[in-house]
């Protein structure tokens, strides 16, 4: 039998700017501020160029991305990759506006990918997604040394359109999110202690927010909860922001 090869790293090239927009809904969604100074702060620290709208409407998110894709479109320079943060309050697949006004996750996403956004083809597109995504709670189950199953969700094939874009969820489909009332979401801020304080693949890097996620203790209305992000990858290369 022959031995496996290790396999080669290819990496994408992170020489040129990166920029950022964040889309939060802040009105009745307490803590909110806590989370926009974090990510403020991760994205100065990993040389963004970050732009905050606050409390856009359903009609405003769709807007403000499509300004994005335009005026990425418009530079001349070379652009390495984008992050777009989402915040809101949702539903699967939709977002609420300030307007209280759904717009759909999947309009948002199609506006940077490699057929529509000509400055970010072949480039890594990262969404950061917090927002609930149903209305079930997780208790938590009990487990003891290795009785952990994965099960794997089939993905759905997707087409070259769509490569090079990341998807991180603060929840898995069907879930609520949550969020505390000063402190902000345990999901973005512990994204943005491992996002900072970490070197690595992406990848590898959202394992750890995973791990650190699904060891910490939520408790809501008295009772422990659970939490747990996801995240879909249809990245070629690996992603390093350190």
């Amino acid at each position: 039998m022959s031995n496996p090869q290790p396999l080669e790293e290819e990496v994408y090239d992170m020489s040129g700017a990166r920029l950022a927009l964040t889309l939060c809904v802040t009105k009745a969604r307490k803590g909110s501020e806590a989370d926009l100074d974090a990510l403020e702060r991760m994205f100065q620290q990993l040389g963004f160029e970050s732009t905050m709208k606050r409390n856009p409407t359903a009609q405003q998110f769709q807007e403000e991305l499509e300004n994005f894709q335009q005026a990425m479109d418009a530079r001349d320079d070379f652009i390495s990759c984008a992050f777009v943060v989402l915040m809101a309050h949702g539903l699967e697949g939709r977002l609420k506006g300030e307007d209280e006004k759904m717009v759909e996750l999947e309009n948002l996403f199609e506006v940077l990918n490699n057929k529509n956004c000509r400055a970010l083809r072949a480039k890594p597109k990262v969404y950061i997604v917090q927002a609930c995504r149903g209305e079930h709670r997780d208790p938590g189950e009990t487990v003891s040394g290795d009785d952990i199953v994965m099960i794997a969700k089939d993905s759905p094939q997707t087409i070259p359109t769509y490569t090079d874009t990341l998807h991180i969820y603060s929840t898995v489909e069907g879930y609520i999110a949550y969020r505390h009332d000063k402190e902000g979401s345990c999901f973005i801020q512990t994204l943005v202690d491992v996002f900072t304080e970490k070197k690595g693949p992406i990848l590898e890097l959202l394992t750890e927010v995973t791990r650190r996620m699904a060891e910490a203790e939520l408790i809501q209305e008295g009772k422990a909860r659970k939490v747990n992000p996801e995240i879909q990858s249809t990245l070629r290369k690996r992603l390093y922001l350190q």
